[in-house]
C-alpha cells in the first residue's frame, strides 16, 4: 500500500504526543486525522470511509480507549486499532486484545518501531488480492459477477440487487464469519443506522432463493451471536477447482447414492 492512500486517525488526548505522530507520519505520506476525546474519537472511527489504521489512547476524556474499541467493533469496523498507553500490565493488554486491538504499544516508544508495527498491520489487512474471477459456481447455484445474474441447475434466480450484493460479500468472505455491523458498513454504506432485523430479512430472502433446503442451510450459516458464515470449503470427498483461464471458481459436489 502507499503512504499517500494511506487515512491515520490518531485518538489522543496528549496535545504534545498527537502532534509529533502527526508529523512523523505525514511526513512520511500519511493523511493524519485528530481527535481529543473518547466521544469525538467514536465518531469519526465509525464514519464512512473506514480509517486504514488507528492509533488509540485508552486514557481519553469522556469515553476510554477500551470502550472505544468495543463499541468499534460492534459496529462492525475492522480497521486495524494500535493501543498507545502509558498502562503496561499485563491485565490491559489482555483486555486490549479481547476487546478487539490488534497491536499494543506503551509509552514511552520509539517512533520508528511504532511506524515499522503499523506497517506490518497495514500489509496483513492489505493481503494480495486473490485470483479474480467472473463467475461462481457452488453445488447446483451459480453467479455471474458480470452480469449481476445467478442460476440454480440452470434456471434463473431472481435475486434484488440489494440480495445479489450481499451474496457477492458472502462469497468474497466466504470462510470467514462476518459481523451484521460488517455487512451494514460494507453493503449499506453505514454504521447501524437500521436495525440488524433488515440484515436477517434479507438473509432469510437470500436463502429462500439459494438453499436447497432454506430451514437446513448449507452454504449461508447462522453464526449465533454474530452474524454468518459463507462456506469456503467442500466437506470430506468433495473437491473444488478454479480455472484461471476463464475466471471461474467451481465447488464440485459427488452425487449422492
Amino acid at each position: 500500500m502507499k503512504n499517500a492512500s494511506t487515512r491515520m486517525l490518531i485518538v489522543d488526548s496528549d496535545v504534545r504526543i498527537s502532534a509529533n505522530l502527526r508529523k512523523f507520519f505525514e511526513r512520511k505520506g500519511y493523511v493524519v486525522n485528530g481527535a481529543w476525546d473518547g466521544e469525538q474519537g467514536l465518531h469519526l472511527l465509525t464514519r464512512m470511509p473506514a480509517y486504514d489504521i488507528v492509533l488509540l489512547e485508552i486514557a481519553m476524556p469522556r469515553r476510554n480507549g477500551f470502550d472505544i474499541l468495543r463499541k468499534t467493533r460492534l459496529a462492525g469496523v475492522t480497521t486495524p486499532i494500535v493501543m498507545l498507553t502509558f498502562r503496561a500490565n499485563a491485565d490491559d493488554k489482555l483486555r486490549a486484545f479481547d476487546a478487539g486491538a490488534d497491536d499494543y504499544v506503551t509509552k514511552p516508544f520509539h517512533i520508528e518501531e511504532l511506524a515499522a508495527r503499523v506497517k506490518a498491520l497495514l500489509r496483513r489487512s492489505n493481503p494480495p488480492a486473490e485470483q479474480p474471477w467472473d463467475t461462481y459456481e457452488v453445488g447446483d447455484l451459480h453467479v455471474n459477477f458480470s452480469s449481476h445474474t445467478a442460476h440454480r441447475d440452470g434456471d434463473a434466480v431472481q435475486l434484488t440487487a440489494r440480495e445479489f450484493d450481499i451474496l457477492r460479500y458472502f462469497i468474497e468472505h466466504r470462510g470467514r464469519t462476518v459481523s451484521r455491523g460488517q455487512i451494514l458498513r460494507s453493503i449499506w454504506g453505514i454504521s447501524l443506522d437500521i436495525s440488524t432485523r433488515t440484515i436477517d430479512r434479507h438473509v432469510s430472502a437470500l436463502r429462500k432463493k439459494i438453499e436447497p433446503d432454506p430451514d437446513d442451510p448449507v452454504w449461508i450459516k447462522t453464526v449465533y451471536g454474530v452474524g454468518y458464515r459463507f462456506i469456503k470449503r467442500p466437506r470430506h470427498g468433495e473437491n473444488a477447482k478454479q480455472n484461471p483461464e476463464n475466471g471461474v471458481l467451481t465447488l464440485n459436489y459427488p452425487e449422492t447414492p
